[in-house]
Protein backbone atom coordinates (compact mmCIF):
# COMPACT_ATOMS: atom_id res chain seq x y z
CA UNK A 1 0.00 0.00 0.00
CA UNK A 2 1.52 3.34 -0.98
CA UNK A 3 2.56 5.83 1.69
CA UNK A 4 -0.08 8.38 0.74
CA UNK A 5 -2.93 5.85 1.13
CA UNK A 6 -2.14 4.91 4.73
CA UNK A 7 0.55 7.21 6.17
CA UNK A 8 0.05 5.98 9.76
CA UNK A 9 0.83 2.38 8.81
CA UNK A 10 3.84 3.53 6.83
CA UNK A 11 5.08 5.59 9.77
CA UNK A 12 4.77 2.61 12.13
CA UNK A 13 6.62 0.44 9.63
CA UNK A 14 9.40 3.02 9.41
CA UNK A 15 9.65 3.25 13.21
CA UNK A 16 9.74 -0.53 13.52
CA UNK A 17 12.43 -0.83 10.88
CA UNK A 18 14.50 1.90 12.55
CA UNK A 19 14.25 0.16 15.93
CA UNK A 20 15.30 -3.11 14.30
CA UNK A 21 18.33 -1.44 12.68
CA UNK A 22 19.30 -0.04 16.09
CA UNK A 23 18.99 -3.52 17.61
CA UNK A 24 21.27 -4.97 14.94
CA UNK A 25 23.77 -2.15 15.54
CA UNK A 26 23.72 -2.81 19.30
CA UNK A 27 24.23 -6.55 18.69
CA UNK A 28 27.28 -5.80 16.53
CA UNK A 29 28.60 -3.40 19.18
CA UNK A 30 28.24 -6.10 21.84
CA UNK A 31 29.96 -8.66 19.62
CA UNK A 32 32.96 -6.40 19.06
CA UNK A 33 33.60 -5.82 22.78
CA UNK A 34 36.10 -8.17 24.45
CA UNK A 35 34.68 -10.79 26.81
CA UNK A 36 37.01 -9.70 29.62
CA UNK A 37 35.49 -6.22 29.57
CA UNK A 38 32.11 -7.69 30.54
CA UNK A 39 33.70 -9.47 33.48
CA UNK A 40 35.68 -6.40 34.55
CA UNK A 41 32.55 -4.22 34.41
CA UNK A 42 30.64 -6.71 36.56
CA UNK A 43 27.96 -7.32 33.93
CA UNK A 44 26.49 -10.50 32.50
CA UNK A 45 28.86 -12.50 30.32
CA UNK A 46 29.41 -11.65 26.67
CA UNK A 47 27.78 -14.85 25.34
CA UNK A 48 24.68 -14.21 27.43
CA UNK A 49 24.39 -10.62 26.18
CA UNK A 50 24.87 -11.83 22.61
CA UNK A 51 22.02 -14.31 23.07
CA UNK A 52 19.77 -11.65 24.63
CA UNK A 53 20.52 -9.09 21.93
CA UNK A 54 20.41 -11.65 19.12
CA UNK A 55 16.97 -12.82 20.18
CA UNK A 56 15.93 -9.18 20.59
CA UNK A 57 17.00 -8.45 17.01
CA UNK A 58 15.11 -11.50 15.75
CA UNK A 59 11.82 -10.80 17.54
CA UNK A 60 12.20 -7.04 17.68
CA UNK A 61 10.83 -6.50 14.21
CA UNK A 62 7.26 -6.40 15.46
CA UNK A 63 5.77 -3.77 17.73
CA UNK A 64 3.90 -6.23 19.95
CA UNK A 65 4.75 -7.47 23.43
CA UNK A 66 7.86 -9.31 22.28
CA UNK A 67 8.98 -6.25 20.33
CA UNK A 68 8.60 -4.13 23.46
CA UNK A 69 10.63 -6.61 25.52
CA UNK A 70 13.29 -6.67 22.80
CA UNK A 71 13.45 -2.87 22.76
CA UNK A 72 13.81 -2.77 26.55
CA UNK A 73 16.66 -5.30 26.47
CA UNK A 74 18.40 -3.24 23.79
CA UNK A 75 17.97 -0.03 25.76
CA UNK A 76 19.31 -1.67 28.94
CA UNK A 77 22.45 -2.68 27.09
CA UNK A 78 22.81 0.77 25.50
CA UNK A 79 22.39 2.87 28.67
CA UNK A 80 23.85 0.53 31.32
CA UNK A 81 26.19 -2.10 29.92
CA UNK A 82 27.80 -0.21 27.04
CA UNK A 83 28.91 2.79 29.16
CA UNK A 84 30.37 0.41 31.75
CA UNK A 85 32.26 -1.47 29.06
CA UNK A 86 33.57 1.77 27.58
CA UNK A 87 34.69 2.88 31.04
CA UNK A 88 36.57 -0.39 31.61
CA UNK A 89 38.16 -0.16 28.17
CA UNK A 90 39.30 3.40 28.88
CA UNK A 91 36.90 5.00 26.41
CA UNK A 92 34.57 6.74 28.81
CA UNK A 93 33.00 10.15 28.35
CA UNK A 94 36.05 12.09 29.47
CA UNK A 95 38.63 10.21 27.42
CA UNK A 96 38.09 11.92 24.08
CA UNK A 97 40.91 13.59 22.19
CA UNK A 98 40.06 16.94 23.79
CA UNK A 99 39.29 15.72 27.30
CA UNK A 100 35.98 16.05 29.07
CA UNK A 101 33.42 18.64 28.20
Amino acid sequence: MPFFVNPFHSLLSLVGFTVWLFQVFVFIDAALRPAKAYEAAGKLSKPLWLVILGVAALVGIGLGLFGLAAAIATIVYWVDVRPALREVQGRGRSSGPYGGW
